[in-house]
């Protein structure tokens, strides 16, 4: 059975729903995130809350989710013990829904858990997410810790189930207790909104910052948000910083960009001071209007980039062609010469082709 549980959690790669706080650092946010993780081994783990154990912005407008990851078929056969979670690695839908509704039938928890899955995203069957929760309610009756999280997911958002703060937060706090990350992350959002479980800052703290540990972006940046405003603990403007600066290293795009302007105004820290143009054009290049805008400023003033005003001009373009308006760097356009006015104007208008076509389906 070890060797079933670990190959699930190396092939399914559940889509985990993460809820996100965090304060307003300026970068657009929206309530729920989805992304793609890889599941945490379902062994036991230290839960950040003693016994008995038992919102804000988030995240930006840009959000997290990046789809399922889909490997081309390969030529091992899907024979043996885990046959089905092999099937599903390579693409082979049916052949691992049949396989899997076999090993269900012998009572294997996981197996459950797989057809869930199945059904939930509708991998070579008709998408039913009643049917989804159904598999993933029975896993988690079974003891499956991804089961539980998974029905969590579809309780709290309402997927094939009537939604049910309440009892989501039962199961996110049982797959909690193995020390499952984002479980513990979507519980501390919900013990932080008063939200299907009794309001309480302190419990909400221990366990974001108990995700953050383990690697949660998400966790690490609303954790950067409590020790700023002393949500839960006391206020630490170090520490507010250092985990901001770790779910900016990570990729996040609403940290990449709060992290740049807090380095701007002095209040990041000062190892990473190099990383200003970095981290603001990462934000820029995901589709961050403000963080466009301020690369504006960074190549008109010259901070940690050489001065370069059509350089500065194209940011500013594109920062205006998604909404954002400063009359300064409008000012600045208009005043360059033709010629450099042009190239900014190209430059802009290249970028956004580039986008475009890089967002089309």
């Amino acid at each position: 059975m070890k060797r079933k549980s670990r190959n699930l959690i190396q092939h399914l790669g559940m889509t985990a729903l993460l809820f996100t706080f965090a304060g307003p650092l300026g970068a657009e946010t929206s309530s729920w995130s989805t992304r793609e993780t890889s599941v945490p081994k379902s062994t036991p783990a230290p839960s950040p809350v003693p016994p008995p154990r038992a919102p804000s912005p988030p995240a930006a407008q840009d959000s997290n989710a990046t789809g399922i990851k889909k490997t081309m078929p390969s030529l091992v056969p899907a024979t043996g013990d885990n046959a089905a979670y092999l099937a599903f690695d390579q693409g082979q839908y049916l052949t691992a829904l049949k396989l899997a509704e076999e090993a269900a039938k012998r009572g294997e928890a996981q197996a459950n858990t797989l057809i869930g899955r199945i059904y939930g995203e509708g991998l070579g069957v008709q998408k039913d997410e009643k049917k989804a929760y159904d598999y993933y309610m029975k896993a988690s009756q079974l003891g499956d810790v991804q089961g539980a999280f998974a029905a969590a997911i579809a309780l709290a958002e309402g997927r094939g189930v009537k939604k049910d703060r309440k009892m989501a937060a039962e199961l996110f706090e049982k797959a909690a207790l193995t020390g499952n990350a984002e479980a513990n992350y979507n519980l501390g959002l919900l013990f932080l909104k008063g939200d299907g479980k009794p309001q309480s800052p302190i419990r909400a703290f221990q366990h974001i910052r108990y995700a953050a540990e383990k690697g949660i972006p998400e966790a690490q940046y609303d954790l950067a948000e409590l020790y700023r405003t002393g949500t839960g603990t006391e206020a630490n403007a170090l520490e507010a910083a250092r985990w901001l600066s770790r779910a900016a290293e990570q990729g996040l795009t609403p940290a990449q960009y709060d992290y740049a302007v807090k380095l701007l105004q002095g209040f990041g820290l000062s190892k990473d001071e190099s990383k200003i143009a970095v981290l603001m054009k990462a934000a820029a290049d995901k589709g961050v209007p403000g963080a466009q805008n301020r690369m504006a400023y960074l190549y008109r003033d010259g901070i940690k980039v050489q001065k370069d005003p059509v350089e500065a001009a194209t940011w500013r373009l594109i920062a205006k062609k998604n909404g954002f308006e400063d009359k300064e760097l409008d000012e600045m356009v208009a005043k360059l010469p033709k010629a450099q006015r042009q190239k900014a104007e190209a430059e802009a208008a290249a970028w956004n082709d580039h986008i475009q076509v890089g967002s089309a389906p």
